[in-house]
């Protein structure tokens, strides 16, 4: 299977994936362009889990999507606020697709360097 019908098994992947993605792959081989969507298919969130978890906010435990990104210390203080009084919590789903394209994007570059890391 080559990288173009890898990348269409990614659910719901966002067109600035696709162009972070592309613009990460040159200089790879075929390989590497399998592994990088490999890693990045594991790593990566989409958008309506990430405001699933946000909205559990509202049911009294504000702050899972900010561990998910690996934003521990605003996820307790979340956790200990209850969202900063939900307010908190409904500016994150306002903002849930910047985070995630943001995190997703930092996931990308993670697996290339890996990629280009094992490849050495």
């Amino acid at each position: 299977m080559n990288h173009q019908s890898m990348m269409m098994t990614i659910p719901d992947l966002q067109p600035e994936e696709l162009a972070v993605l592309n613009e990460l792959m040159q200089g790879l081989d075929e390989r590497q362009k399998e592994q990088l969507i490999m890693f990045y298919r594991t790593k990566r969130k989409d958008k309506q889990t990430m405001i699933l978890l946000a909205a559990i906010g509202f049911l009294g435990v504000a702050g899972v999507h900010r561990f998910i990104i690996g934003d521990i210390a605003l996820g307790i203080l979340y956790i200990l606020t209850l969202g900063f009084c939900f307010i908190g919590t409904i500016i994150d789903i306002v903002n849930i697709g910047q985070m995630t394209n943001d995190f997703n994007r930092k996931q990308a570059v993670e697996s290339a360097n890996l990629v280009r890391m094992m490849s050495r």
